[in-house]
């Protein structure tokens, strides 16, 4: 298994060098490290910052399942992509709204073919808000199918 929470950065975290603004650092309320993190009032609607796992050494032929935690935290604060690699360019994943501020825990399949995947795309597209965040953290890549609740 692969565990990519930002804290540690055993893990190639790459900012998409196209897009309109990078992920933050943001601290944890507990203290406990750190997660990443776009403010709602950084840039424009509809601007989007990317923020890219570069994943070695996946078989192929084989499944994994990728689990994360994720937050929207206020008022139409926008949109969080998921996209993998090697893939049709449609996200895999998306959330447009939180019910409440509480991080949620998002899983998402990846079978791989005779072409592995090498990389997922978490994407923020900025809302109309003014006030919020949308945060990710505790990135980890297992092996075999997603785990039941």
């Amino acid at each position: 298994s692969v565990d990519c929470s930002f804290s540690r950065g055993v893990c190639d975290w790459k900012q998409d060098a196209d897009d309109d603004f990078d992920w933050n650092p943001a601290d944890r309320d507990r203290g406990d490290g750190y997660y990443m993190a776009v403010p709602a009032f950084v840039g424009h609607k509809k601007d989007m910052g990317r923020l890219k796992l570069l994943l070695t050494d996946l078989k192929p032929k084989s499944s994994y399942c990728l689990i994360f935690s994720y937050r929207l935290a206020g008022e139409r604060v926008g949109k969080l992509r998921v996209f993998l690699a090697n893939k049709k360019p449609a996200p895999v994943w998306e959330q447009n709204k939180g019910q409440d501020e509480r991080w949620r825990t998002g899983k998402i399949e990846i079978f791989q073919g005779a072409e592995t995947t090498n990389s997922v795309t978490f994407e923020s597209e900025r809302g109309k808000g003014k006030t919020g965040e949308i945060g990710v953290d505790n990135v980890i890549l297992i092996s075999g199918l997603c785990p039941e609740d």
